[in-house]
């Protein structure tokens, strides 16, 4: 083991050496290019509470909207609408217009009661817009105004109720 050290230390000189025009260059040991942390591109990003994870959410919840966002959105009009859809486990649902046209994304953060809303209630919700294109829009504020008869809903902390 010894003679395996020796061999190493010999053919690999851990001073800097010298070149032919007399400047020196310093020889890097494999051992310290194993500690050195990798280099990484710098690039500019915005701060994201979902930093740590593989796949950064686009979706703009109430707490990483922005103030002027959420300003916004609390200015506009009150839609109304019917829940088509909304999964407690998943976090999200969708909304169909009562005026029509294609279904509104709703988050469960911006669910402003009691109730987890289930197929056929009635809310009302404003919208706001949905970064980075800013094309397609999200319901936030939303409350439910009529709970569907006869369905049983199940409240935050998880109690049901019938209606």
């Amino acid at each position: 083991m010894s003679s395996q050290a020796t061999d190493l230390h010999e053919t690999q000189p851990l001073s800097p050496q010298l070149t032919s025009t007399g400047s020196s260059t310093s020889a890097v040991s494999p051992l310290s290019e194993a500690l050195q942390p990798p280099v990484y591109r710098h690039r500019d990003r915005s701060p994201s509470p979902m930093r740590g994870y593989a796949i950064p959410s686009p979706l703009p919840t109430r707490r990483n909207r922005t103030c002027s966002a959420t300003a916004h959105a609390a200015e506009g009009p009150v839609f109304t609408g019917v829940c088509k859809y909304f999964s407690r486990a998943k976090g999200h649902g969708f909304i169909t217009p009562s005026s029509g046209g294609s279904d509104i994304f709703v988050h469960i953060s911006d669910i402003e009661d009691e109730y987890v809303p289930v197929e056929g209630d009635e809310v009302s919700y404003k919208v706001c817009s949905i970064p980075p294109k800013h094309e397609k829009v999200q319901a936030v504020e939303v409350t439910i105004t009529h709970l569907k008869p006869g369905i049983k809903h199940e409240t935050w902390t998880g109690h049901v109720v019938s209606s």
